[in-house]
């Protein structure tokens, strides 16, 4: 499984699951807030299911060929 999640999608990924998660607590307060794990999860292994059928990557070319 090589990476296709670069380090500017991450952080984006990273502040975007965090609000979505916040919506447990904060908002409407349901469990629709767990959703936010997802974008979460494809930040922390770096790599996102949905990119590959289409071939997206955003992680630099030597990065994304190091990995596998």
């Amino acid at each position: 499984m090589k990476k296709n999640i670069g380090a500017a999608d991450r952080v984006i990924r990273i502040i975007l699951g965090l609000f979505i998660l916040s919506l447990m607590f904060w908002g409407p307060k349901s469990l629709w807030g767990l959703l936010g794990l997802l974008p979460l999860l494809t930040a922390v292994i770096s790599w996102c299911p949905a990119y590959v059928p289409f071939g997206i990557t955003t992680c630099k070319r030597k990065q994304a060929e190091g990995q596998g």
